[in-house]
């Protein structure tokens, strides 16, 4: 009875070990996500804005004369654009400026025709200006000095007197340099008859020389009625433009 009993416990331990090993499935592997279709491979990146010069224009000016004229100057369409100037020079400045400056002339029902004048121009402000002053300027000077000494051998009582030549020299730079200064450009004075005067400018060329540091340049036009009996003056000055 023992020896069947054993025989069965025997059987039953091998049985176990041979039951197969259930294996898991592989995980399946990532969803790979498309690219945006909307960005660009990184060889078409787009380059950086060009500035094409344009400035926006300033408010319009206008003034009521006492004798009931209404008179208004503006400007629309302004351009200001850096360029390389004639020199290699740092100190030297040159733009590329435009637009169209108008002025209205609207008169009491018993005055004259308006006549005047429309003057246009551009104004630069010069961070340090080096045009007037010495600029850069070199220093030196070389002297002669002469005396007597006494002369021996080494470690022995002097034994007789010789001369002593010195050539001392100096030298130094200095750079002169005055506050900034604004330097005005007129391009045009317009004589006009009528209501409506207006200016163009396109493609002018300005250029400055001797100004260190940082310059702005910005547009003006100045509007003058004239009667018989009076002369009104209206100025109108476009945005301030770092260039």
């Amino acid at each position: 009875m023992s020896i069947r009993s054993a025989t069965f416990g025997t059987c039953a331990v091998a049985l176990v070990l041979w039951a197969p090993v259930a294996v898991a499935d592989p995980a399946d592997p990532p969803a790979i996500q498309p690219a945006a279709a909307d960005a660009p491979p990184p060889d078409e990146v787009p380059p950086p804005p060009v500035d094409d010069g344009r400035v926006p224009s300033a408010p319009p000016q206008t003034v009521k004369t006492p004798d009931g004229w209404t008179l208004t100057v503006s400007s629309k369409d302004e351009v200001q654009l850096p360029i390389a100037p004639l020199t290699t020079a740092v100190s030297s400045r040159e733009y590329s400026a435009g637009g169209v400056f108008n002025g209205s002339l609207v008169p009491p029902d018993s005055a004259s025709a308006p006549r005047g004048v429309l003057e246009v121009g551009y104004q630069i402000g010069c961070g340090i200006d080096m045009s007037t002053s010495n600029g850069v300027t070199l220093t030196g000077s070389v002297g002669l000095n002469s005396g007597l000494g006494l002369s021996g051998p080494l470690g022995a009582l002097p034994t007789g007197v010789a001369p002593i030549f010195s050539i001392p020299v100096s030298g130094g730079i200095g750079v002169a340099l005055k506050p900034g200064i604004v330097n005005i450009v007129p391009v045009v004075k317009k004589e006009f008859k009528g209501p409506d005067p207006w200016v163009m400018v396109s493609n002018f060329h300005i250029k400055i020389d001797g100004c260190v540091g940082q310059s702005f340049l910005r547009s003006y036009a100045v509007l003058t009625r004239s009667t018989d009996q009076s002369d009104v003056v209206l100025g109108y000055y476009g945005v301030t433009k770092q260039v």
